[in-house]
């Protein structure tokens, strides 16, 4: 790793929340969990979403009806962000990343919208501006879904491998 993780995120003029100070919206939003598990050297996130930390849900509502493409993938990203405050959390550093496994994405669209994938870019994106095509770019899947806690258009898993 030439230049850490966390000098990017500064290089990149990111704002990603800290959870340590915070709290992870999604407990006391959305009910019983935790914001992360560890097995080994595999972090699982719980969901997240495009919300503010203190709950309020960003662009709500459902793609193919009142959100565009656009707005989708800006609510991927801002998710993106709230994961890697999620990954911040959980290992105290984003350069403790040795890569991004996959992302699990779930769309809040109407039945007839197909192009859930370009809205997910807007998360997968971002993790390769920050880690590099090579540990940001994991396997992804999208999901097209009526309807998400809170009305959020969009939520993602992460699973992320550590460094050991």
């Amino acid at each position: 790793m030439a230049t850490s993780y966390e000098d990017r995120v500064r290089e990149l003029g990111l704002e990603i929340p800290d959870f340590a100070v915070d709290g992870y919206y999604g407990a006391d939003t959305y009910g019983s969990m935790k914001p992360h598990h560890i097995v080994g050297n595999v972090l699982y996130l719980s969901g997240h979403t495009p919300d503010k930390s203190d709950g309020t849900v960003r662009y709500p509502g459902r793609l193919g009806a009142n959100l565009t493409v656009e707005e989708g993938y800006e609510a991927a990203r801002l998710t993106a962000l709230n994961c890697l405050g999620g990954i911040r959390l959980a290992l105290g550093s984003l350069d403790r990343v040795k890569g991004i496994i996959r992302s699990l994405c779930f769309v809040t669209s109407t039945m007839d919208f197909t192009e859930v994938h370009k809205v997910s870019s807007g998360a997968t994106d971002l993790f390769v501006e920050v880690f590099g095509p090579e540990v940001g770019l994991g396997g992804r899947a999208t999901i097209g879904v009526m309807s998400l806690a809170g009305g959020s258009c969009f939520e993602n898993w992460v699973t992320v491998e550590i460094l050991e």
